[in-house]
């Protein structure tokens, strides 16, 4: 009900304003809509801000822009969008605040998994001892699960039905992935010497 009232009290179209103010309207509603949300926003909640036909995606590489050189940027990740702080800044934020415990700090070997997990899902624990050629504790999996990088995927169609592991959305917002697409290959992996040849 309440959402229904709100969408009634929002004037979508601008029909009032000229083209130009429109579409700057339309670009500062979608910051305040990522600014106010710790996640990425998928395109679909975007478009209920902006006019009927406004192109989401021009919006937000016209807001791109218009940040060109602010401490933040527009991030396409996971499903949508997100403000982000530059790279370049992080150290600032690290002397300036105790940040500390949003790293994932996570083991080398953790991170191998995960990748494995990233590369091959859904793949059981089975899956991944083949690959490492030893168990992979319950702990490890635990520990992933637990920084919401990994989630419960289908079960095997194997005898006993094991369960399998996935990458969640929040794995691709923090190694700043759009898609797993966008994952390394085996030859660039090779390349920055992260894996052997």
């Amino acid at each position: 009900m309440a959402k229904d009232h709100a969408d009634q009290e929002l004037d979508r179209e601008l029909a009032d304003l000229p083209p130009e103010l429109r579409w700057r309207e339309w670009m500062r509603r979608i910051e305040a809509v990522l600014f106010a949300s710790a996640s990425p926003v998928p395109r679909e909640d975007l478009a209920r801000v902006v006019g009927q036909g406004a192109s989401v995606d021009m919006l937000t590489d016209d807001l791109a822009a218009d940040l060109e050189g602010r401490s933040f940027e527009v991030t396409k990740v996971a499903s949508g969008w997100m403000l982000r702080t530059r790279p370049a800044y992080a150290p600032a934020i690290r002397a300036a605040s105790n940040v500390g415990e949003q790293d994932l700090d996570l083991r080398e070997y953790d991170v191998a998994v995960l990748a494995a997990i990233a590369w091959h899902q859904p793949i059981t624990r089975d899956g991944l001892k083949d690959i490492f050629g030893k168990e992979i504790s319950r702990d490890l999996i635990g520990r992933l699960h637990a920084r919401g990088l990994i989630g419960t995927g289908p079960r095997s169609p194997r005898r006993g039905a094991p369960y399998t592991f996935v990458t969640t959305e929040q794995f691709l917002v923090a190694f700043d992935l759009e898609t797993l697409q966008d994952l390394p290959d085996r030859e660039q992996m090779e390349d920055a010497g992260l894996a052997e040849g």
